[in-house]
């Protein structure tokens, strides 16, 4: 009968502990800044109602961040021409010398596009901003136009 006593005791001080130590951590619903160097962004329109952006992020979690940067440089794109809505089309990722590289496409309209995964463009200027995550187009410092045009 003691060791049963002595065995909850034991198990409620551990459950709270964990408890305790759960409470002191980071709030779950604050946006997670990525560690990541936004180096390049290119937006340029494509074919009929589509955006091709390019951009170039490096740092320790330039693997997640790199589609993100697409998508907030597309966002971009839309909001400085007057459309509201973005969808994506297709995301290729790269990584060379540990700079990872996406070749992104949307498509760019002023109404909402058919579809589930559409992407309300002045929102998500609004969420890039309050993560740091660029929405413009911008070179690489120091690169020149042939540099720009192999990226």
């Amino acid at each position: 009968m003691i060791a049963a006593r002595v065995g909850t005791k034991a198990f409620l001080t551990g459950s709270l502990a964990g408890l305790a130590a759960c409470a002191g951590g980071a709030p779950t619903d604050a946006p997670r800044v990525p560690k990541a160097d936004y180096l390049s962004a290119d937006a340029v329109a494509w074919k009929d109602d589509l955006v091709r952006v390019r951009v170039a992020v490096k740092g320790p979690d330039a693997a997640d961040a790199v589609a993100d940067f697409a998508r907030c440089v597309a966002a971009g794109y839309a909001v400085k021409n007057n459309a509201g809505f973005v969808r994506q089309v297709r995301t290729l990722t790269d990584k060379e010398g540990g700079i990872w590289r996406g070749d992104a496409v949307y498509s760019v309209t002023a109404a909402l596009p058919q579809g589930v995964q559409t992407i309300d463009a002045e929102v998500t200027v609004d969420e890039c901003a309050e993560r740091a995550i660029p929405t413009d187009s911008f070179a690489a410092e120091g690169a020149t136009s042939a540099e720009e045009k192999a990226a």
